[in-house]
């Protein structure tokens, strides 16, 4: 029986050992490529030209400056980011979480139909319906403007199937019993009892839709053309293409580098509850 005990507790400790080697090297593989492109942002166009180094150069500065003072307007351009990335990260997780919350607690003809439709709609590509969005939003006299990226984002089916998926394993259908008992109208259980169970999960979808919307190039580059009005990545690429006399490729990396501390901000601040919200979000078996 000891020596039974003695081996359970030697694989464990295996076990523990490998699992600990495996999320050492993932971290390397997901940091490391991170690492490259600060290294790469403080060394001089003749020297990325020269090939790799792990070292770090001098010419962060200088090349945060010449990006900052280059043909683009970067700052407007992190500016408009913001705004878009913000604003569509917070009306897609409240009415994908309140899409959510009808599907979920009221019964109703069509119920299965409006879910399974709206499933469908993942299926989609945004490309297959570019050109009837930009002839409407023409008509409708809103090229370059924030609101077609804004609104049409708020209809996101991956959150909303996430939202009910999470609101199956943590919203018990007696809470909302009990609060409607107690006289609390719609609106107020949906923002006072329902939303603060859902943090978890918002704070997870947040994070993503602010990701996808930051990084997002093929719509805004359709619907902006003002360069006052265009996104970071779209003013990055114009500085990729711009004339070879003019390339300067540390200060490209300059931009790309400069492009990514606000979603590392938005990531720390709301990365406490990836873990939690993602297992409680997951299908039980």
């Amino acid at each position: 029986m000891a020596n039974k005990k003695a081996s359970g507790g030697a694989s464990i400790h295996v076990r523990r050992a490998v699992s600990y080697i495996v999320l050492i090297l993932l971290s390397f593989l997901c940091l490391f490529w991170f690492y490259v492109l600060f290294i790469n942002a403080t060394r001089s166009n003749g020297e990325l030209g020269r090939g790799f180094t792990a070292i770090p150069s001098t010419h962060l500065i200088e090349n945060l400056n010449n990006m900052l003072h280059s043909s683009q307007p970067m700052l407007s351009g992190l500016r408009n980011s913001v705004i878009i990335s913000a604003c569509t990260a917070a009306l897609c997780t409240y009415f994908s979480v309140m899409t959510a919350y009808a599907i979920h607690s009221y019964d109703f003809k069509g119920k299965k139909a409006i879910f399974t439709f709206i499933l469908a709609i993942m299926m989609i590509p945004t490309q297959v319906s570019a050109l009837g969005f930009i002839r409407l939003i023409t008509k409708m006299h809103l090229m370059d403007n924030f609101i077609p990226l804004i609104i049409p984002a708020i209809a996101s089916p991956v959150t909303f199937f996430y939202m009910k998926q999470y609101m199956e394993s943590n919203l018990p259908s007696s809470l909302i019993e009990a609060a409607r008992i107690d006289g609390a109208g719609e609106f107020y259980t949906f923002n006072k009892v329902v939303l603060p169970l859902m943090v978890p999960a918002i704070a997870v979808q947040a994070i993503f839709s602010f990701v996808s919307s930051w990084n997002n190039y093929f719509t805004p580059a359709l619907v902006l053309h003002d360069d006052k009005m265009k996104t970071l990545p779209i003013l990055i690429a114009q500085l990729r293409a711009a004339d070879w006399l003019k390339f300067d490729m540390g200060q490209v990396y300059a931009a790309i580098a400069f492009s990514i501390f606000p979603v590392i901000i938005v990531y720390l601040i709301l990365s406490k509850y990836i873990v939690g919200g993602v297992a409680a979000g997951a299908v039980k078996g």
